[in-house]
């Protein structure tokens, strides 16, 4: 339960209410081309009014640190209340790992999903696209991220009623409880 907590979130990350908010989320180790992506963009982000809580990886961390101003922009190597980040969060931009998947549905935010793919028989895009293709999200392959990002994000940014439609179509498609449906199938399958 994240709606309940916005309050608390502005609050722990000590952001500005009045300033949409992006979460970026690279992994516990990191997302070279996200990070790369972000640094870049991050003027961008500031001249849009949006403030910024990029988690870049323990593996990148002391790369990207010099960019945390505590006013625009917090870099973090991990973050350990998610429930907070989650409900801080106006916008999303993540891997599309099956668990940040199955999370981000719950979560119910506008993501952009940006797959690796340097993963076993390219997983992540079709977790991605097994999303968009339902429009709850949006999906930029790495190779398209100069090119087409900036578009894609500003587009996001000043369109709330494709905001609202991707966080209720996302939402739509969580599993909320999928390992107590999956225990009682093996379960079943077991007598």
């Amino acid at each position: 339960d994240i709606e309940s907590k916005r309050q608390e979130a502005i609050e722990y990350f000590n952001l500005d209410p009045n300033k949409k908010t992006l979460l970026v989320l690279g992994g516990s180790l990191g997302a070279r081309r996200i990070n790369q992506l972000v640094a870049k963009e991050l003027v961008g982000f500031s001249a849009q009014n949006v403030q910024v809580i990029w988690q870049c990886g323990k593996l990148y961390f002391d790369e990207y640190r010099h960019f945390d101003n505590n006013e625009n922009i917090q870099v973090k190597a991990f973050i350990d209340r998610m429930d907070l980040v989650y409900a801080a969060a106006d916008i999303v931009i993540s891997r599309a790992g099956a668990s940040s998947v199955s999370e981000l549905c719950i979560v119910g935010k506008p993501v952009i999903f940006i797959p690796s793919p340097n993963v076993a028989e390219d997983h992540q895009t079709k977790n991605a696209q097994s999303i968009t293709e339902k429009n709850g999200a949006l999906l930029v392959r790495e190779v398209e991220l100069d090119t087409q990002f900036a578009n894609i994000f500003n587009n996001l940014l000043s369109d709330e009623n494709l905001q609202k439609s991707l966080s209720q179509n996302i939402k739509k498609l969580a599993k909320v409880n999928a390992t107590k449906d999956i225990v009682e199938e093996i379960v079943k399958l077991v007598k």
